[in-house]
C-alpha cells in the first residue's frame, strides 16, 4: 500500500507524534522512510523592516534545522528503522511537494496541532490543510490535543 513515506518533520510535539505514527505505519507496509525538514528561505530572516542579510544567522538557523531532522533520523533509527532524510530550503508546502514528487512518496505524514484562538488560526495558516490541496499524493495528518 504505502511503500514510500515521507515525514515532514518539525522536533515539534506535533511532529514528534506524527513520527510514532510514521514508525508504526512503516512496519506495518515495510516502507521506505523519509524525513524532510523545511527551512525558510534566507530572505525570510532579513524581515519585513528591511536590514541586513545576517550570513552568521543563516547558519544557526542551518545548524538548527540539521539538529532537528537528524533527531527525528535518531528516533527512528533507535526505533529499528533505517530512513533518509534531507533539509530543503524555501516555502514548506512548495518543498514538501517536490520532495515527495522527487521521491515517489505514496505518503506524506505531518503533525497538526489544533490551535485554540481564530487569530492564531488566522495568522499562522495550516500547513497540513494547504498540504492536502497540493500534494502528489494521500497525506496522513495526526492531530495532537
Amino acid at each position: 500500500m504505502y511503500k514510500k513515506i515521507l515525514l515532514a518533520y518539525d522536533g515539534s510535539d506535533a511532529g514528534q507524534k506524527a513520527l510514532l505514527e510514521c514508525r508504526e505505519l512503516a512496519q506495518w507496509s515495510q516502507s521506505e522512510l523519509h524525513l524532510v525538514a523545511v527551512m525558510p528561505s534566507a530572505m525570510s530572516f532579513v524581515g519585513l523592516e528591511g536590514g541586513v542579510y545576517d550570513v552568521e544567522l543563516e547558519e544557526r538557523e542551518k545548524r538548527k534545522y540539521r539538529g532537528v531532522l537528524d533527531d527525528g533520523l535518531r528516533r527512528l533509527s533507535e526505533a529499528g528503522f533505517s530512513a533518509r532524510g534531507e533539509v530543503v530550503t524555501g516555502e514548506a508546502i512548495d518543498e514538501i511537494c517536490k520532495y515527495a514528487r522527487r521521491m515517489g512518496a505514496d505518503l506524506i505524514v505531518v503533525g497538526h496541532k489544533h490551535l485554540d484562538s481564530w487569530a492564531a488560526r488566522w495568522w499562522r495558516g495550516s500547513i497540513s490543510g494547504a498540504l492536502i490541496e497540493h500534494a502528489p499524493c494521500s497525506v496522513l495528518v495526526v492531530i495532537i490535543h
